[in-house]
């Protein structure tokens, strides 16, 4: 089922999300939902809180784009970008080491509204999937950019707030139309 997304100035957005305990039918059903609304909002990634579930549930799909990463290990072995979409994360623990990289972003939950965010260009994470079993992913470019971007989601972070102050001044008023657009104050 296709939900609604939550758009900025809706606090849950603004939530840590709490952790997963109980792998159950219910959370699969909202997995399955997250997707549908992600595909149909054409995202490539979408957080629980952003269809107003406080949640640490996240889901992914970058394979429009094989070429957007240069590897992913799951579990220290390498594993085909394509064979692991859409990927469906629970309760994210990140590591960061590494270079930095900027790259214009976007957010369902602001639309029409992209910036320039600096972030490390590879990630190492703890993740849950959606059975339960725990596995350690390392990736880097898009992929890693977008787990990160669904991470701080899950704590309330946006990605505003990763943006340069001159960058945010700059969307002051973009962000302040779009509020006012979607009913948001």
């Amino acid at each position: 089922m296709i939900r609604e997304i939550v758009i900025f100035g809706d606090p849950v957005l603004r939530k840590k999300c709490d952790l997963v305990k109980n792998f159950s039918e219910d959370i699969n059903a909202l997995a399955n939902d997250m997707l549908e609304t992600m595909v149909s909002a054409e995202g490539i990634g979408l957080a629980a809180p952003q269809i107003g579930v406080p949640t640490q549930l996240a889901v992914v799909d970058v394979s429009h784009d094989p070429e957007c990463i240069s590897y992913l290990r799951v579990d220290g072995k390498d594993v085909d970008l394509v064979d692991m979409m859409p990927l469906i994360f629970v309760n994210p623990e990140l590591e960061f080491d590494g270079e930095q990289d900027v790259m214009n972003e976007g957010c369902l939950s602001f639309p029409e509204i992209r910036g320039e965010v600096t972030r490390p260009y590879e990630v190492k994470a703890k993740i849950q999937l959606i059975n339960g079993d725990t596995v350690r992913i390392e990736t880097d470019g898009l992929l890693s950019r977008a787990i990160q971007h669904e991470t701080d989601h899950l704590n309330g972070v946006l990605f505003i707030d990763r943006m340069s102050a001159a960058t945010r001044i700059s969307l002051r008023g973009k962000v302040k139309k779009m509020q006012r657009d979607y009913g948001m104050r």
